[in-house]
């Protein structure tokens, strides 16, 4: 069986930048206040008449098929984890590939939330040790700034735009690649952090505009317990499972959801911080997009070598709870 590996990777952010100074002047807040909480300093919004998430995705697919040498016509699929597509329907990955000419690809989109792009390399995986594909794009993007109330501070300073990608294609050399993952969902938190309507359980409608109803809604200490003991456990689960120690791993990149979430993982395993890979001062929480945008910085900025032991850890809403370990061999 062939091993999954990661060949070529792409992101992609706005130009537009909203900074702490700028929340200021929109809501009862101060850049200090946004900072002790969360870290965050600034994001990314996407502007621009026609633009949506499959913008991104194709500026970050061209990316990858440039770094790569490759035309679109040798992709075989893409998956797209997303919770912010195009439309409802049709696919917003199956839009990806029309755009970027693709023509012997077919893809969709996967929606896990802030876990959703480990779930989508997960299921890419298994496609490539299998055999049935020799190129997986998988994607992780959102524009959350389109289902974001930027009169409610509970969650307008936390998110962002961006997007980051992926090549996966088989390797007969074992040291390097996807090793394992695991991803589990507990239904049950979907009270915590969901969108309440749009929906066939709330269709829209001008009460559920009114009511602000189509925007974000988060309930932060049960959010915050969740994503926390979710990655914990999860990549405790995959260190056993693969005869490895926290020791032995170079690098981990957990989900950018808040820098309070990152500093309680990395002490709960006794992770030196040096070792975990951070950008959510510069992005803000971009849901999908986080893990491989940080995976994209830490390569530009050469923290990433070849033969590193990596962990990918994420919680998103639902709950959702992803892992993967992997080996750099790009």
């Amino acid at each position: 069986m062939s091993r999954a590996v990661i060949t070529s990777i792409g992101g992609f952010v706005p130009d537009d930048i909203l900074s702490n100074q700028d929340l200021e002047k929109m809501v009862d807040t101060t850049d200090e206040w946004i900072t002790s909480r969360t870290g965050i300093k600034e994001r990314r919004i996407l502007k621009g008449e026609g633009k949506a998430t499959s913008y991104m995705g194709v500026q970050i697919v061209n990316e990858i098929l440039q770094k790569r040498g490759i035309s679109p016509d040798e992709i075989d699929m893409l998956i797209c984890a997303t919770v912010t597509g195009d439309m409802i329907f049709p696919d917003t990955a199956n839009t990806i590939l029309d755009k970027v000419g693709a023509k012997n690809a077919f893809g969709y989109d996967i929606n896990a939330a802030c876990s959703g792009f480990l779930f989508a390399l997960t299921t890419a995986t298994k496609f490539i040790e299998s055999g049935t594909f020799k190129k997986v794009i998988v994607l992780g993007i959102d524009m959350m700034s389109s289902i974001i109330n930027y009169t409610d501070r509970t969650t307008c300073i936390i998110f962002g735009d961006g997007g980051g990608g992926v090549l996966l294609e088989p390797s007969e050399d074992e040291r390097y690649g996807i090793i394992d993952s695991i991803l589990k969902a507990d239904g049950s938190g979907r009270a915590y952090l969901h969108m309440k309507a749009g929906g066939s359980l709330k269709p829209p409608s001008m009460d559920s505009v009114l009511a602000n109803e189509h925007y974000v809604y988060q309930d932060g200490k049960p959010v915050f317990k969740a994503a926390v003991t979710g990655m914990v456990s999860t990549i405790k689960e995959l260190l056993v499972r693969n005869n490895l120690d926290m020791e032995e791993i170079d690098w981990l990149v957990p989900h950018q959801a808040n820098m309070r979430i990152i500093n309680s993982v990395a002490e709960m395993l006794d992770f030196p911080k040096e070792k975990v890979m951070i950008n959510i001062h510069k992005y803000g929480n971009t849901t999908a997009a986080t893990i491989p945008l940080a995976t994209q910085d830490a390569i530009q900025e050469g923290k990433l070598q070849k033969g590193d032991l990596v962990l990918f850890a994420a919680v998103g809403a639902g709950f959702t709870v992803g892992a993967n370990l992997w080996r750099w061999g790009y």
